[in-house]
């Protein structure tokens, strides 16, 4: 239905707009809901193209949590590790991991040389927040710029100041220490995870020369600040990392059914390429090539080889992830091929299906802030061998990136616990991806074991509370 002051609003647009367009006669009321309709139908394609939203509406949704982020969570977790002075220097190229966390969408790279530092300036002074170089990140930092003027115009006629280059950012840096004298000064160094360890040799050689005493004595490791900087998702980020999630359901929901697949002539490869291609239409991307496999009776992982085609009776499994907005998801899903006649997979494979759930639910049960990511692995193993389920459990954080900061919850060739990345703890405001397999007999298939492995995104709020970001797949995706 069109409401008469839509045809008001069109026709005042239409005969007021453009110059080109030349209306030589008044246009009739069907003619103009015509053209509300097609202009309608248009929108509607166009949301349905961009389901987060142009880039444009995205980067400012983006820069909202960037400056929640640096008010609100940097400073509480600088004090929970107890880092008063901060300094992550990085080059082009060489971004720290912590980079994305702490940048305007806009920003895709450190300028030429970047070194943010972090001042805690005490209680009901807040954090103080510099970039030696680069810039503002839209008011974010104080963006420290060179004393000398440009040699050249900057974009137009006016003679701009030079950015900070080489050694006098190390200068900079040192003068900014000098005034705020720290007894300690936190880096990105650590032996242990990634995500804590950004300083590349070079910048801290170079950091150190310039500091001299009694500074070089005074450098940290940062501990696990980086890391929890980046795990520690935003509630603002929820909504949008749910879309994300039912946006993977549904790729995989419409890769897994005869819009896509043909029985007996679609191989796998052709079902990975088709979501990426569908990824990219709605102007998404994912962190990683998609996978198809397919498990048949009678059939070995070795005999089917690398790229099957699909036939009638495969149980088919994908891995995929979608990107956006710096946030990434992660999802596993079992799809079956109906034989001729079947209206729903056999008994035993639902049956292997509820299992894996049954894991699932193992694992989100003990899944509790505190709890280190080995603690986790240990208890849920041993629920599950009490309850005879034979699996593995090898779930992880997501979020910034897709295997995320925080604890791993063990590797699939790592069931008795990961020194080290398996000692970080659980946090309230992380994400984690509930990834297993559990593995069981099938009668119709004479008793071979097949793999229902499913991988689910879970949203730990700030109450300690874990739920699914979407559901959880409890029924196999048809081909028929």
């Amino acid at each position: 239905s069109v409401r008469p002051g839509q045809i008001l609003r069109l026709r005042l647009r239409m005969t007021s707009t453009a110059p080109q367009m030349k209306i030589s006669r008044p246009l009739s009321t069907a003619t103009l809901i015509v053209a509300i309709l097609a202009t309608a139908g248009g929108l509607q394609a166009q949301a349905a193209a961009r389901p987060l939203g142009t880039l444009r509406e995205q980067a400012t949704l983006q820069q909202r949590w960037l400056e929640e982020r640096m008010n609100a969570v940097l400073p509480a977790l600088m004090r929970k590790h107890g880092v008063r002075f901060w300094v992550v220097p990085m080059r082009e190229y060489a971004e720290d991991p912590v980079f994305s966390s702490l940048v305007s969408p806009t920003t895709f790279a450190a300028r030429r040389r970047t070194i943010y530092v972090f001042h805690d300036r005490g209680p009901g002074k807040g954090v103080e927040r510099l970039a030696l170089g680069g810039t503002s990140q839209g008011g974010v930092f104080e963006a420290v710029r060179s004393t000398k003027p440009a040699s050249g115009p900057a974009g137009g006629h006016v003679q701009a100041q030079a950015e900070l280059w080489g050694d006098e950012q190390w200068q900079v840096l040192k003068r900014v220490i000098e005034e705020r004298n720290p007894d300690s000064i936190a880096v990105n160094i650590s032996t242990i995870t990634a995500f804590s360890d950004g300083l590349t040799a070079g910048e801290y050689e170079g950091m150190r020369r310039a500091l001299g005493a009694p500074w070089v004595d005074r450098i940290r490791p940062a501990g696990e600040l980086p890391l929890e900087l980046i795990a520690t998702r935003l509630p603002a980020e929820v909504p949008t990392f749910e879309r994300m999630n039912r946006i993977a359901w549904e790729i995989i929901e419409e890769a897994f059914s005869n819009r896509v697949i043909t029985p007996g002539a679609t191989r796998t490869s052709d079902v990975v390429w088709w979501m990426r291609q569908r990824l990219n239409a709605l102007g998404l991307d994912t962190w990683f090539q998609p996978s198809v496999e397919v498990q048949r009776r009678g059939a070995t992982a070795a005999q089917l080889g690398d790229d099957p085609v699909i036939q009638r009776g495969d149980v088919l499994h994908c891995d995929f992830g979608v990107t956006a907005l710096r946030l990434n998801t992660d999802t596993q899903h079992m799809g079956y091929v109906l034989r001729e006649g079947e209206t729903e997979a056999p008994d035993g494979l639902r049956r292997a299906l509820a299992t894996s759930n049954r894991l699932q639910d193992i694992v989100v049960a003990e899944l509790q802030p505190g709890r280190t990511g080995n603690e986790v692995l240990r208890a849920s193993l041993a629920r599950m061998r009490a309850e005879g389920i034979s699996g593995t459990v090898y779930s992880h954080p997501v979020g910034m990136h897709g295997h995320g900061a925080g604890p791993l919850i063990g590797l699939w060739d790592y069931q008795e616990g990961v020194p080290g990345r398996g000692d970080a703890k659980v946090l309230p405001n992380m994400w984690v991806s509930i990834e297993l397999q559990a593995t069981t007999p099938v009668p119709e298939w004479g008793g071979q074991r097949v793999s229902s492995a499913q991988e689910e995104d879970v949203i730990i709020d700030a109450a300690d509370k874990v739920r699914w970001a979407v559901g959880r797949q409890e029924k196999f995706h048809l081909v028929k």
